[in-house]
């Protein structure tokens, strides 16, 4: 493995970085000549369609494969912060390359979030969280490892830590466009860019959007895109966001983990899963809410989880669940007949829903379903 780094050096050599990282100085102004690919490219339609017989496996040995030569060309643009106003800490990335989220971005409540890209080692993100965790700076974490790492040249790396400091490093042997900027509490970086003109505009767009962590991650990725992004198209993107501060618990600490291992419009579709993912946080609240018999509440997270969703089946159902249960038959059976009318299986569901004590295991609860699936499947 070390002689094919060696190569993939080797093969790189000849070139230079064109937006080295300023740290203070503010995003730099776009350059002379930069130009964006042609409106709406990703990736060329029909690309990696199946291909039948024995030319379509992968050899068992093939560096590509998990776990394999550290060395993977995973050129692309990232992200990593940390929010100011609640602590939290995200990293987010797009690549014309499967599956870049296995690879590029780690994050750990309370400890840090690192991007590892280019000819890129794994084991930056793990090793990286571990020295951040012993309490050392984001910056002087990266040294150490760079310290003794002898593909460093066609290396792209950026850490923050908890306490918003960051490291970054571009190697000088990054097929270029290649660079990065570190700003307050964040780092953008990019190599094999369309142009010199992505990690500026990757910077511009961070400092200047609004929302939480998750809204700012994405407003980056999409800014990188526009401005030209990766010179080959895109394939996969990826966000991670996790609390400032650990917990006990720690399946509560992850605020986002969301992946598009393959698609012709990743972010497109990664933005998404972002609506999505924020709907459901909905459902879960309403979910809470019913528990403290808070019905106000319920409903109010139950409107906002249908309406972000365009009246997704499965938040309009558990909105009728939570309204017959708690004594609000007559509103429940307008939106069950909406839903059974998009899929009669929801009926048979209903039924279920019993022996589980969802509706009421008494006489007069099951009378009360057998009211709702008569009148609500009446029109069908």
């Amino acid at each position: 493995m070390r002689a094919a780094a060696l190569a993939l050096a080797a093969l790189a050599s000849s070139c230079q970085t064109a937006a080295r990282g300023a740290d203070s100085a503010g995003p730099a102004a776009a350059p002379a000549g930069a130009t964006a690919p042609a409106s709406g490219y990703c990736r060329r339609s029909g690309a990696y369609t199946e291909t039948a017989g024995p030319s379509a496996a992968l050899d068992s040995s093939s560096s590509a494969a998990p776990g394999g030569d550290p060395f993977r060309p995973v050129h692309t643009f990232s992200i990593v912060a940390r929010d100011p106003a609640t602590g939290d800490l995200g990293v987010a990335v797009q690549s014309h390359w499967f599956s870049v989220g296995a690879v590029v971005s780690w994050a750990e409540p309370g400890v840090g979030a690192v991007a590892t890209q280019s000819f890129v080692d794994p084991a930056y993100g793990p090793r990286g969280l571990e020295l951040m965790r012993s309490g050392k700076p984001a910056a002087e974490a990266l040294e150490q490892l760079l310290e003794g790492d002898e593909g460093r040249a066609v290396r792209q790396i950026a850490f923050v830590d908890a306490e918003g400091r960051v490291g970054a490093h571009t190697g000088e042997r990054c097929i270029e466009n290649a660079g990065h900027h570190t700003g307050a509490g964040y780092s953008v970086q990019a190599n094999m860019m369309g142009n010199a003109e992505v990690v500026p505009s990757m910077a511009r767009a961070y400092e200047g959007a609004r929302g939480d962590l998750a809204e700012r991650l994405m407003v980056t990725l999409e800014a990188a895109q526009k401005a030209g992004g990766d010179i080959r198209g895109c394939q996969s993107a990826a966000l991670l966001v996790v609390r400032g501060a650990r917990s006990d618990k720690p399946w509560a600490d992850k605020v986002f983990d969301l992946r598009v291992d393959d698609s012709p419009d990743p972010l497109g579709e990664l933005r998404r899963l972002v609506r999505l993912a924020r709907a459901y946080d909905h459902m879960n609240r309403g979910d809470v809410a019913v528990e403290k018999k808070d019905m106000k509440a319920a409903l109010e997270h139950y409107g906002a989880a249908a309406e972000m969703t365009g009246g997704d089946s499965e938040m309009l159902y558990w909105q009728a669940v939570a309204l017959a249960a708690n004594g609000q038959v007559d509103r429940s059976i307008p939106i069950f007949r909406r839903v059974f009318a998009d899929d009669p299986r929801w009926i048979e569901l209903t039924r279920r829903l019993i022996k589980p004590g969802l509706l009421p295991d008494t006489p007069e609860g099951r009378a009360m379903v057998e009211r709702i699936i008569r009148e609500a499947s009446a029109t069908r």
